[in-house]
């Protein structure tokens, strides 16, 4: 947030320690129903005019730009042909307050927050991680000897604040995503298989899809090392079973560029599709990350999430 805006602020409200009180001074509890009584006050001078403008102004509250029947046709087509391993849910448009900044290095100021204590889901993925690690958790309280690996799947409209100057880029939008939580089971075992299953997955819903009504002519995915101990298995085990499977697919190792480190580790992926017109746009987004160890304290902990913008999907490669 602009300091010179919140000094501003500060000064027309005559109270240079407002911010102060406010954020450290009152619970979460306190606050909440204190904001909760200022917009109440705030919403009682308002007209009917006031709505207007604000729809007019306000790009987060305009209707999505595709058809809903093509979106729903895609995504119909994606739950068919998702794994029986995959348990698909369906999450709240809320969650937790924090959820993509707490774990994950997201500014906090790109998602949007309800004065209720809570924010506007803006990454299927960082949720369901909340849901897998809270499983894993039950597990051990029933006094599972073995915790089951928890596969999740959601497709969810989320909320994003940060502009974006992309054209197929929107200030909401759905994503198709996939969550994978285990235990380290040695040999990167756990980060093979689940990276086979992610990828496999996108790659069979771009040919499925490239059978109906949507026009792809190439994917491709990199794989970004981040941790070089990787890089061994992915050449010499991963690539070869996926080239086998997939023979029409490029596949690419990236270990210069370092994507994604900070955010991700040991590896990230990306997976691009090219149109007729040989114009190339980026889908899935993926890789491993501590949130799960974090969550639960436990650096035995493993997470592979990933992401295809669905929504962009569509909008790009309908015919």
């Amino acid at each position: 947030m602009n300091r010179n805006l919140i000094n501003r602020i500060l000064k027309k409200a005559n109270n240079p320690n407002l911010l102060n009180e406010l954020t450290t001074s009152l619970s979460f509890t306190d606050l909440q129903s204190f904001l909760l009584e200022v917009y109440r006050e705030k919403v009682s001078r308002l007209q009917p005019k006031d709505l207007m403008a604000q729809y007019a102004s306000n790009r987060f509250v305009k209707p999505a730009q595709i058809e809903p029947a093509k979106l729903m046709d895609f995504e119909k087509m994606a739950f068919l042909i998702l794994p029986d391993s995959f348990e698909l849910v369906e999450l709240s448009p809320v969650c937790p307050l924090g959820t993509s900044s707490v774990v994950a290095p997201v500014d906090q100021n790109n998602v949007v927050v309800t004065i209720r204590n809570s924010e506007v889901c803006s990454d299927p993925t960082n949720v369901l991680a909340l849901e897998a690690a809270t499983r894993r958790k039950s597990n051990l309280r029933k006094g599972s000897k073995k915790q089951q690996t928890v596969k999740l799947c959601a497709s969810h409209r989320v909320v994003r604040a940060q502009m974006f100057d992309e054209a197929a880029a929107f200030p909401h939008f759905k994503l198709l995503s996939l969550c994978t939580a285990g235990k380290d089971e040695g040999s990167f075992n756990f980060e093979l298989e689940s990276l086979k299953e992610h990828i496999s997955y996108y790659i069979n819903i771009f040919k499925t899809a490239g059978e109906k009504i949507f026009q792809i002519n190439q994917v491709r995915v990199v794989f970004f090392i981040i941790e070089n101990q990787i890089v061994n298995k992915i050449n010499n085990f991963l690539l070869d079973e996926l080239i086998q499977k997939f023979p029409g697919i490029k596949f690419e190792v990236d270990e210069e560029s370092n994507s994604g480190a900070g955010y991700y580790k040991l590896l990230r992926f990306h997976i691009y599709a090219t149109d007729r017109e040989e114009t190339e746009y980026f889908l899935v987004d993926g890789g491993f990350t501590d949130w799960t160890q974090k969550l639960l304290s436990n650096k035995k902990e493993r997470l592979l999430t990933s992401g295809l913008g669905s929504e962009r999907f569509v909008y790009c490669f309908a015919t």
